[in-house]
């Protein structure tokens, strides 16, 4: 299902319960005194010989062991103690339980689940569906905003359905919207599901949903007709100059869903402008993120991972 990335694709490791251990008692046996001693006739005049000493106290050989025992356990502790912090030191923060690495962007979506399809409906990308068709509705596939976005109502459309000519807005010559237009007549578009959004960064996010008669036609929209590998065939609102995002991960790739994601190029106009078409089953969507300045990487990347999630 669908799941926010990170494009990154971070998790706490579960700090380990530690059970209750029994004491174990020393294994070393204690010598065992009987009290019983024999006398021995010392004459009085003479000082006891070396070999006649009395025998050393019992009682100290116990503490002798028992300084041993604990000094055995003083270095182990240590030992462990080292290696405890050594682990620690080559941990990731992440690793670590309460320490938490600084958030790397991403934005908070509500939770995001597919809406059902009518009973006996396969799945958009399924091999019994031949023609690709999303039998959901289209616009309850279009990713909804994150949270504290400002929802943009100029792509509310009419019952949720966008006007062609509000999308073909999106594009930066009018002769390169009629060609458009022409286009999408000519292959059967049927409707539009779109969405938009500002977060408190200023970043404007768009999104459309172009739904067509089949896979195959959807294909022939998204390529040749509007992508190429290096660049976009249209050129956006201000990012004329376009080229392939060669640092969008690869192991963010759905399956069966196909992308094409560009990024502006250097310098950039009054915003930084990225996009992304994706191409699954018979829709074509494009996500459009612009922001004054910079488009910052990872919320972009995040988002087109999660609305072809919710296309495948």
């Amino acid at each position: 299902m669908t799941e926010q990335t990170s494009s990154a694709e971070d998790a706490a490791a579960t700090p380990v319960e530690h059970g209750t251990s029994t004491p174990v008692e020393d294994a070393t046996p204690t010598p065992v005194e009987d009290g019983t001693t024999t006398p021995v006739e010392v004459p009085v005049a003479l000082p006891p010989g070396p070999e006649e000493a009395p025998a050393p106290v019992r009682k100290d050989r116990r503490v002798l062991r028992a300084l041993l025992r604990w000094t055995a356990a003083t270095v182990v502790f240590a030992a462990v103690g080292t290696s405890a912090a050594y682990g620690i030191t080559r941990m990731d923060r992440t690793d670590v339980p309460g320490l938490a690495t600084e958030s790397d962007g991403r934005w908070d979506y509500p939770a995001i689940t597919r809406p059902p399809l009518p009973s006996g409906s396969p799945r958009p990308l399924a091999e019994s569906n031949r023609t690709g068709a999303h039998y959901a509705d289209l616009r309850r596939l279009v990713l909804p905003a994150p949270k504290g976005a400002h929802v943009d109502a100029a792509l509310s459309g009419t019952d949720g359905w966008l006007a062609t000519k509000t999308f073909l807005a999106e594009y930066a010559t009018a002769d390169d919207r009629e060609t458009i237009g022409q286009q999408l007549t000519d292959n059967g578009l049927r409707h539009i599901a779109a969405r938009g959004w500002t977060t408190p960064d200023g970043t404007h996010t768009r999104i459309y949903l172009l739904q067509f008669d089949s896979v195959v036609v959807a294909d022939e929209v998204n390529s040749p007709g509007l992508t190429s590998y290096n660049t976009p065939i249209y050129a956006l609102r201000g990012a004329e100059r376009t080229m392939a995002d060669d640092r969008f991960p690869d192991r963010a790739t759905v399956d069966d869903v196909i992308r094409h994601a560009y990024d502006e190029v250097k310098p950039y106009g009054a915003e930084q402008v990225r996009q992304a078409y994706l191409s699954a089953g018979d829709t074509l969507a494009l996500v459009v993120q612009s922001r004054k300045g910079a488009a910052k990487a990872v919320p972009f990347q995040q988002t087109v991972v999660l609305q072809s999630q919710l296309l495948g």
